[in-house]
């Protein structure tokens, strides 16, 4: 029981200190969401080179082709 008792305490006393501290930052959500909007770029990107490279090859007459 005094376990509990101590884990209270100290989870408490932290708790009011993160309270008392009023700049703490940005939220990490605006962070999450440019990160997510760079990787859909990265894959549109991504996306349109294949398609171009798949093209170009596609072009490219095979072997004894004259």
């Amino acid at each position: 029981m005094a376990v509990f008792t101590y884990l209270h305490v100290v989870v408490s006393t932290r708790l009011a200190e993160l309270r008392r501290d009023g700049e703490r930052g940005d939220s990490p959500v605006p962070t999450a969401v440019i990160i997510a909007g760079l990787v859909i770029a990265a894959a549109a990107v991504t996306a349109a080179v294949l398609d171009k490279a798949n093209d170009w090859m596609a072009s490219i007459d095979g072997p004894g082709a004259q």
